[in-house]
């Protein structure tokens, strides 16, 4: 068992060390990276396990070989629901914070909530499925839930420092919430042959606009020093 959390743990960790390392000009506290972690990981689960309960009871879905019910559970039912429980923790908790002050702060705090979701999806997931799906789930749902956290970072950090404060930190959740439900669309409509290769091509957008994302607010900083501007000639 040991092993098995060892891998549920793994990806996790490493996607965790490679956004802090490029949070580059301010790091942000570790108390604070522990709390976003640790809300992601209890407090976004319980959220959404209540929404769902709400679905259940509301918007029953029971054919499961029906592509329009799919995509309802797909977009609205998980992509929402996930994606808004991470999106109220960052919103109310990390972006009031003083230190988050500078726009890369919203991935940052944005993919640390993500990853503590993440963390505690991927432990049942593994812990029941074992190394193959420990694997699996590696180099496709942990990298997506990232890259989640990452698109939804970048508005809300934006979102921070503007006066379209309120458009921009929805747009971040709807953003995240239309490359989640796209990846899991394609997966849940596996009973059409080939059609999950969708859910990697989102996936590798998802991972390109996040490159792109995470450059964008290092490249505006208010933090980075002035000879990082400088070009020689």
């Amino acid at each position: 068992m040991m092993n098995l959390l060892l891998l549920a743990i793994a990806p996790i960790c490493i996607i965790i060390l490679y956004i802090y390392y490029k949070d580059k000009y301010d790091k942000e506290p570790k108390g604070l990276l522990l709390a976003s972690f640790l809300l992601g990981a209890i407090g976004s689960i319980i959220i959404t396990t209540i929404i769902y309960k709400g679905f259940d009871i509301i918007l029953p879905l029971k054919d499961h070989f029906s592509v329009p019910q799919q995509f309802i559970k797909a977009f609205l039912v998980v992509g929402l629901t996930e994606e808004f429980s991470k999106y109220i923790i960052v919103r109310y908790f990390a972006q009031p914070k003083k230190a988050f002050n500078e726009p890369f702060d919203g991935i940052v705090y944005a993919v640390m909530v993500s990853m503590g979701f993440a963390a505690t999806e991927n432990i049942f997931y593994v812990l029941e499925g074992g190394y193959v799906t420990g694997i699996l789930r590696a180099f496709t749902a942990v990298p997506a839930h990232a890259t989640f956290g990452i698109l939804m970072g970048y508005f809300m950090g934006k979102a921070k420092f503007s006066k379209n404060k309120a458009s921009l930190n929805i747009l971040g959740l709807l953003l995240a919430m239309l490359f989640h439900g796209f990846y899991d669309f394609f997966l849940f409509i596996d009973f059409i042959p080939g059609v999950w290769v969708g859910a990697f091509i989102s996936l590798i957008i998802g991972i390109i606009l996040s490159h792109k994302a995470i450059k964008k607010h290092q490249e505006n900083s208010n933090f980075k020093p002035k000879s990082d501007n400088t070009q020689v000639l």
